[in-house]
C-alpha cells in the first residue's frame, strides 16, 4: 500500500489549492430526515424509503449519475405505487442540509485572503439542483470549481476522482489540501496523492490549515 506523501508545507511550501468536502463539512445533512420527509410525502413507512435508498444501488445510481432525477422519481413511483407531485418530492428528499456556520466564516477568510478554493463531493443532481441555488451563503459562487460525484461518474474514495479534481484545479495532486469527515475519503485522497485531513472540528482545522504555512485571519 502507497505511503501518504509527504506535505507541502513540510517543505516549507504550502498548498497552492485547497479543496472541500460539502457534507458534514460545510453542511450538515441527515439521512434520516430525508427518509421521514419523502415517505411522508408518499404515504409509507420511513423505513420503507431507507431500503429502497441504501438496501438497493438508487441512492449511489444518483451519486453516480447513473440515473436522472427524473427516473430517480419514477423508481420511487414504480415501487411504491404512487405519482405525488414531483417539486414537492425533491424538496422532501433535498431539504436536509443546515449549514456548518463556523466553517463558512473560515472559508469566508480564506477567501478574502485570495486562496484559491473548490468543493469536491460525493452528491446528486437533485441535491445539487437544491444547494446550489443560492439558499446557502458561498455555495457554489465562493468556489472556483466544482467536482461533483455524479458529473464525474466517480465517487469517493475512487482514486479517479481526486484525479480529476486536481486537473480541474489546473494543479498536480501533491498541491492540494483536501478536508473530509470521511476516514476512507481521506485515505482515498492521500492515496492519490494530496494533502488531506479529517474533519473532526473546526478548531482543529484551523490549526491544520495554519501547520500549512496557509495565512488567513480567523
Amino acid at each position: 500500500m502507497q505511503e501518504p506523501q509527504e506535505t507541502r508545507a513540510e517543505h516549507g511550501a504550502p498548498p497552492s489549492f485547497l479543496y472541500f468536502d460539502l457534507g458534514n463539512v460545510l453542511l450538515y445533512f441527515s439521512h434520516d430526515r430525508m427518509c421521514r420527509q419523502l415517505a411522508e410525502v408518499i404515504g409509507v413507512e420511513a423505513d420503507a424509503v431507507r431500503r429502497l435508498l441504501f438496501d438497493t444501488p438508487l441512492e449511489l445510481d444518483c451519486e453516480y449519475g447513473r440515473i436522472s432525477n427524473e427516473q430517480f422519481y419514477e423508481a420511487l413511483c414504480a415501487e411504491f405505487n404512487c405519482r405525488p407531485d414531483y417539486q414537492r418530492l425533491a424538496v422532501a428528499g433535498s431539504d436536509i442540509f443546515h449549514v456548518n456556520v463556523t466553517m463558512r466564516a473560515v472559508l469566508g477568510q480564506l477567501i478574502a485572503a485570495r486562496h484559491r478554493v473548490g468543493l469536491l463531493s460525493n452528491t446528486s443532481d437533485l441535491h445539487w439542483q437544491f444547494f446550489a441555488d443560492g439558499r446557502y451563503s458561498m455555495i457554489p459562487d465562493a468556489f472556483e470549481c466544482v467536482a461533483l460525484s455524479f458529473r464525474l461518474g466517480r465517487m469517493k474514495p475512487e482514486r479517479e476522482i481526486y484525479l480529476e479534481a486536481a486537473e480541474l484545479a489546473g494543479v498536480a495532486p501533491e498541491e492540494v489540501f483536501y478536508v473530509d469527515d470521511v476516514a476512507a475519503n481521506v485515505h482515498g485522497a492521500r492515496e492519490a496523492g494530496f494533502d488531506a485531513v479529517q474533519y473532526t472540528s473546526t478548531p482543529q482545522f484551523v490549526a491544520d490549515l495554519r501547520a500549512r504555512g496557509i495565512p488567513f485571519n480567523y
